[in-house]
């Protein structure tokens, strides 16, 4: 009989640790994985993208005519009455004269008063010779009532006295000419000084508000000269928004004008709208990464309250979420969960800390959750972004 030593002991320990360590070695590791617990909530379906505000209806004030703009005194963003002056005009003025054009004016000048004083006295010889005309008329008249004389010579008489009348007329209407000249060239020779009463102000044409609203912007700030069309300051109603979107044609043809959608990320409160008109007619927009896409604009009707939207103004960001479906007790998971098992879609499930695999019927996908129609249960817990390595009954272990 061989005596069990102390050495022989400690070499046997040492055999069956050595062994232990191999056996523990060779055994399947634990996989650590993050899971999901399957519930039912809400899902939505939704499209986003990003729009901006704009006003419904926005008025461009011009000038209704060529005028000399007085200096606008509202700023952007002033309140405004329908029927208020925002813009006042006054007749144009003349230019100043170089000298040459100065001294030519005068010359002017000088030749009108000439010619007027020439006028005057035509006026003057002509009124003699009507004079004389007519005291002739008279007498010759007398006499041929008295049929002193022969009936020529009484006409004769009259058509004299009838052309010293037109002539005198003719050089009336001359002086008169004259006197419009002298005064044409008194205001080409001197140029006016600016009125700020009188004739200029009784002409001045003032520019109202056709709105109650707000001041958008203002073009012509400084007094100057403006022309007839020329665009001066934009007015618009800011309670009157609405948002327009640009979205792909693809995801536009997936609406319809009623469509539910939900404006967010513009620095308040989540704001609710519908969808009011989708355009016809889609355009070429070069993206960010300089792909080529085909877009279109999507009208959305704010149907929030004013209250809820005080400070949101014309042609601020908004975030456009569509809502194409939405329920509030749907089965969920993530999409991450998911992964092809051939024409299937399969999940890993965790039962008893082992991974089970688990065929599953999927339906609407809303952000990063897909419905669940079949295959699991609430409560149940899958493998989300499952490690290629894992397979049917492998152990599992939490991620810490």
């Amino acid at each position: 009989m061989k005596l069990i030593t102390p050495k022989r002991t400690f070499l046997t320990l040492a055999g069956l640790l050595i062994l232990g360590l191999i056996v523990y070695g060779l055994r399947p590791q634990p996989h650590f994985v993050s899971t999901f617990t399957v519930v039912e909530a809400p899902l939505s379906v939704i499209i986003e993208e990003e729009g901006k505000t704009r006003l419904i209806d926005r008025y461009q004030i011009s000038a209704p005519t060529d005028g000399f703009a007085q200096r606008i005194t509202v700023r952007a963003g002033d309140h405004i009455q329908q029927g208020q002056t925002l813009v006042t005009l006054e007749p144009l003025y003349s230019g100043l004269l170089d000298a040459r054009s100065q001294a030519v004016a005068e010359a002017h000048l000088s030749a009108a008063e000439g010619a007027l004083k020439a006028a005057q006295e035509s006026v003057t010889a002509a009124q003699a010779e009507a004079k004389l005309a007519a005291a002739e008329f008279k007498r010759l008249k007398k006499l041929y009532q008295e049929q002193v004389i022969m009936r020529s010579e009484y006409e004769r008489a009259l058509a004299a006295d009838s052309r010293a009348r037109a002539a005198l007329r003719s050089a009336e209407f001359n002086a008169q000419v004259a006197e419009f000249d002298l005064e044409a060239a008194r205001v080409q020779a001197h140029t006016p000084k600016r009125q700020t009463n009188g004739l200029a102000a009784r002409q001045q044409t003032t520019v109202r508000s056709p709105i109650d609203g707000q001041i958008l912007s203002l073009l012509q700030e400084s007094e100057g000269v403006v022309r007839m069309g020329e665009t001066l300051l934009e007015v618009g109603n800011l309670n009157a928004l609405e948002v327009i979107v640009e979205l792909l044609s693809s995801d536009a043809v997936r609406l319809r004008p009623g469509l539910s959608v939900k404006l967010e990320y513009w620095g308040g409160p989540t704001l609710t709208g519908i969808v009011q008109t989708i355009e016809p007619t889609a355009f070429t927009k070069v993206s960010a990464l300089g792909v080529e896409e085909q877009r279109v604009n999507v009208i959305v009707a704010i149907t929030s309250p004013l209250e809820a939207r005080p400070s949101l103004g014309d042609g601020y960001r908004v975030t456009a979420q569509f809502i194409l479906w939405e329920d509030e007790q749907v089965l969920q998971i993530p999409s991450s969960a998911l992964f092809r098992e051939g024409d299937d879609w399969s999940v890993f499930t965790i039962v008893n800390d082992k991974a089970k695999k688990q065929t599953v019927s999927t339906g609407r996908q809303g952000g990063l959750n897909v419905q669940v129609l079949n295959g699991l249960n609430a409560g149940d817990r899958v493998v989300i972004h499952p490690d290629p390595q894992l397979a049917e009954g492998s152990p599992v272990r939490l991620t810490p």
